[in-house]
């Protein structure tokens, strides 16, 4: 995953903040100036299962999305009386290209770990992190805000 608590770096520490967390920080400044100005709307950061549990040798990984967790649960109490929504979707592991770089292509041995780790038996699909986040955008969910949307094949309920 990443390097132990005992051998990270700040550099290591500054890359993952950078694009995990202070990335998601500049884009709801935008994106709420813009939707400040267009009556509302809804906004929907990714974070992770590992915003809400922790990993060994992932502790700037796990930190970084604890805080896009909480950085969206105080933004929501900004925006909620001027009609913007903010809500997380935190996927677990998603078969992905990214995923197939760290874990190595065909049944690796990281392949199978990771599936043992998912009561469901299998990696999510991207489509169905993008269901989610087409959801929480749309009118259905009016009166959904402040919250995160597992989409992790019941990783969390263990």
């Amino acid at each position: 995953m990443g390097p132990t608590t005992e051998t990270l770096t700040a550099e290591h520490y500054e890359s993952v903040f950078d694009i995990n967390v202070k990335g998601v920080l500049l884009s709801m400044k935008h994106e709420a100036a813009a939707m400040l100005g267009n009556g509302g709307g809804s906004i929907i950061n990714t974070s992770s299962i590992f915003g809400q549990i922790g990993l060994a040798g992932g502790a700037v990984y796990v930190a970084s999305k604890h805080a896009v967790n909480g950085l969206s649960k105080s933004a929501t109490l900004e925006f909620a009386q001027k009609g913007i929504r903010v809500n997380t979707v935190s996927p677990a592991v998603i078969q992905t290209d990214m995923f197939t770089r760290i874990a190595g292509k065909g049944e690796t041995d990281t392949k199978r770990w990771w599936k043992q780790q998912h009561p469901v038996g299998r990696f999510g699909l991207a489509e169905e992190v993008a269901a989610a986040v087409v959801w929480l955008s749309s009118p259905d969910a009016s009166f959904v805000t402040g919250t995160d949307i597992a989409v992790d094949g019941g990783y969390l309920a263990q």
